[in-house]
């Protein structure tokens, strides 16, 4: 199966009509959401621009409800209510009505989780290291179970600098990613999180959050999504179809 990455969002509603688009034209099965639907520079006061993204994203999986959405550490900043840069007090309410809506528009059994495990390819926000697996999992053997293991954490496991809300492994060398990263010989890790100028793989993860911009909101990355083989890993890169839009 070929799974259309969807990084992180960040209020930028435009990302899922170019995604719409991808999918129609047949180069994807189905949509993978790495999450961080919402927040952005200075628009914490911009209700409407969260409003008008949660909908977007609710019509979008109600189009494609084979879609699997990864709850980013800025999604659950609101469900938690943890304070963090970008968190407004202000849009609180609305994304945790946003957020029920998508999960409301998802089949039971693609309700927003932390980790994704499909065939060979792991998805979820940041990246699951091999320490944090064998923290919080029965069995770190066992992708399946490990998986299960995680997404059934909370706030208390969670908010912490080595979980897949919030782990950067974009730092490692290769070396260092196959020694650290879970499922290294065995498993593609796909992860969002910390911007990159273009699409990157580096041992077992694929790093893709390339619609990030800087506070001026100039991008930082291309505006390009991935497409990967679930079974093979392979992959492929193609532009946003919308950049007039940001």
């Amino acid at each position: 199966m070929k799974a259309l990455v969807i990084p992180d969002v960040h209020l930028k509603p435009w990302m899922l009509d170019s995604a719409d688009k991808l999918l129609a034209d047949g180069l994807a099965d189905c949509a993978v959401m790495l999450g961080d639907l919402v927040d952005d520079w200075n628009q914490g006061d911009n209700l409407d621009l969260y409003r008008t993204t949660l909908d977007r994203v609710a019509s979008f999986v109600k189009g494609h409800p084979d879609t699997r959405v990864c709850l980013g550490n800025h999604d659950c900043s609101y469900l938690w209510k943890a304070l963090e840069t970008g968190y407004s007090a202000k849009a609180q309410p609305t994304v945790v009505n946003g957020l029920m809506a998508i999960a409301d528009a998802l089949p039971a059994d693609r309700q927003p989780r932390f980790v994704w495990l499909v065939d060979n390819v792991l998805f979820c926000h940041a990246g699951v290291s091999r320490e944090f697996a064998a923290s919080h999992a029965r069995d770190a053997n066992d992708p399946e179970t490990t998986v299960a293991d995680i997404n059934a954490l909370g706030y208390s496991e969670m908010w912490d600098d080595r979980s897949p809300l919030w782990l950067r492994p974009q730092s490692l060398s290769d070396e260092q990613t196959e020694r650290i990263m879970y499922g290294a010989g065995s498993l593609l890790q796909v992860v969002g999180h910390t911007p990159v100028d273009h699409v990157v793989r580096c041992g077992n993860v694929v790093s893709c959050d390339t619609f990030s911009t800087y506070d001026d909101g100039v991008p930082i990355g291309d505006c390009s999504f991935a497409v990967i083989d679930t079974l093979t890993g392979d992959g492929e890169v193609v532009a946003a179809d919308a950049p007039s839009a940001r």
